[in-house]
């Protein structure tokens, strides 16, 4: 499951979707929206992608983790749009028999799309704007 998706991201379905019995460990990573970045007040963020460009990066990011990791499977789903403090952006799924790969592979997966996939943050602090770029 690979999804850009523009409402708050049901993170219990997509983790009900995947988990199968034989998993040993179901590895689940949020990014939240925070209220401070740059020693300033975040009020809120919009993402924005190449959508079609940033599907085809995410799901080539989530096969890869399935070829170097022993993982059984993996979900990402990207929210775009208008997000308010404390919503989810991103989530990563992983399921797999052991725990190890499970975090390998969702930490792998988060900074991978954090340094290739076309999705652009601006964060609205009260004192103006800004496009954040590079992996944080």
């Amino acid at each position: 499951m690979f999804l850009l998706v523009r409402d708050p991201i049901d993170i219990q379905s997509i983790k009900d979707k995947l988990q199968n019995p034989e998993d040993g460990a179901v590895v689940v990573f949020e990014g939240v929206v925070r209220n401070n970045a740059n020693d300033r007040n975040v009020r809120h963020l919009e993402y924005d992608a190449y959508e079609s460009m940033a599907l085809k990066k995410i799901e080539e990011i989530g096969l890869q983790a399935k070829e170097k990791f022993d993982i059984r499977d993996i979900a990402i789903v990207h929210r775009l749009g208008h997000m308010e403090i404390g919503e989810c952006s991103i989530v990563i799924v992983v399921a797999s028999a052991h725990r190890g790969p499970a975090f390998d592979a969702c930490r792998f997966t988060i900074d991978t799309i954090k340094q290739i996939v076309p999705i652009w943050k601006k964060e609205f602090y009260e004192d103006g704007e800004v496009w954040i770029e590079g992996a944080k």
